[in-house]
């Protein structure tokens, strides 16, 4: 029963969930912390701090852990293939019509209605979750100093870092950063981060290997592997292999599939299956998927059953908090920049005001939300 209900679920989000990550994780609690009650606002929280520090894609890394919580090893895997597939078979689909037309199709007004719809669902999260975040002013400090060094271009790491700083109160980590050696310790997975985006934006030296399953898929396995940021950084580590080094792709195919990758629903990361296909055809596209989505079921199967032993922690717990508060300053920011590409004129401003004055009067599903979104975008495309 439980695996049929995560399966729904994460389907339904698979094929609705515009938007990007920080979109994404505010549909989830609203389905599973508003309507479903399955884990509390704080509990939330964690899962996403603790997302946060692992490579992958955010919120697939977060719909398998939702999944893990509910159901077990077999809740991981049905929530997170269900969130990823109806995208990738979205993708599978466009990247079918691109070889054949060799061009986007139009769905820019469909966007223009459903991108005002995800700010209103983004900031009603942002709210819900700032009270459970926000617990003292060393939260508080967190939260806006991650804010602020997200719109200065640092690594989401570093920031998280910064934040768990903060939230020890300035007492426990300075006294730790004294001992020989150990702030060598605590720099490695913030600079490695910023190392490994900035190796891949180096293009190596051309190479000319030939195209292979096997190659297409470790290469994959690798990005999934190492990857923490946006789609830009995506973009920089597939640039570095597939343009610079392997040459199997053009600058303008991996331009566009990258934008296919965000304006269909679900994770960004299914850019992999486009490049997949373009590549290898519907074997190609189905071994990058699994390549780069692999690492994260991994990834989430160590990490989870560690959460709750670091709330057992009083200093582990602190880290914790910082890097939650740090978390929800991330997201902010990425509101602010999502909300000034999709209000982009008066009928905008008036769908997103719309859209959360229903989401705090009647607390509608987010889905039928986004949906009238849609409807909204088609509508203006089309006039009566």
């Amino acid at each position: 029963m439980r695996l049929l209900e995560l399966a729904r679920l994460f389907l339904r989000l698979g094929f609705t969930a515009f938007g990007g990550p920080a979109a994404h994780i505010a549909m989830y609690h609203d389905e599973v912390v508003k309507r479903r009650k399955w884990l509390s606002d704080q509990q939330f929280m964690d899962l996403l701090g603790a997302t946060n520090l692992i490579p992958g894609p955010n919120s697939t890394e977060m719909a398998i852990h939702l999944g893990y919580l509910r159901a077990g090893w077999r809740g991981l895997l049905v929530a997170g293939w269900s969130f990823i597939l109806p995208s990738s078979g979205i993708v599978l689909a466009l990247a079918c019509g691109y070889t054949r037309f060799g061009s986007l199709p139009e769905i820019g007004w469909l966007l223009y209605g459903i991108k005002p719809v995800v700010i209103a669902i983004i900031l009603q999260a942002l709210w819900a979750l700032g009270r459970t975040a926000v617990k003292d002013a060393l939260t508080a400090a967190a939260m806006l100093l991650a804010l602020a060094l997200y719109f200065l271009g640092v690594n989401p790491i570093l920031a998280l870092l910064v934040g768990a700083g903060l939230a020890l109160g300035g007492k426990w980590l300075p006294e730790l950063l004294r001992k020989p050696g150990m702030g060598l310790w605590l720099l490695p997975s913030g600079w490695l981060a910023q190392l490994s985006t900035a190796a891949g934006q180096i293009p190596p030296a051309p190479s000319a290997e030939p195209f292979s399953l096997s190659a297409l898929f470790f290469i994959f396995l690798k990005i999934g592997s190492v990857l923490y940021g946006s789609g830009y950084v995506l973009l920089a580590f597939l640039h570095s292999d597939f343009v610079a080094r392997l040459g199997w792709l053009t600058d303008q195919q991996l331009l566009d599939a990258i934008a296919i990758g965000q304006v269909t629903p679900g994770p960004v990361f299914t850019t992999a299956t486009f490049i997949g296909y373009l590549l290898g055809g519907a074997p190609g596209a189905l071994l990058a998927t699994l390549g780069i989505f692999l690492p994260s079921f991994v990834f989430v199967a160590l990490s989870n059953p560690l959460i709750p032993r670091l709330r057992q922690s009083r200093i582990t717990s602190q880290v914790l908090d910082g890097v939650n508060a740090a978390s929800l300053g991330l997201m902010a920011g990425v509101a602010w920049q999502l909300a000034r590409a999709a209000l982009v004129d008066i009928p905008a401003l008036v769908a997103g005001l719309l859209a959360a004055a229903l989401l705090l009067r009647y607390q509608l599903n987010s889905t039928w939300l986004v949906l009238g979104g849609a409807l909204f975008g088609l509508l203006r495309a089309n006039p009566l």
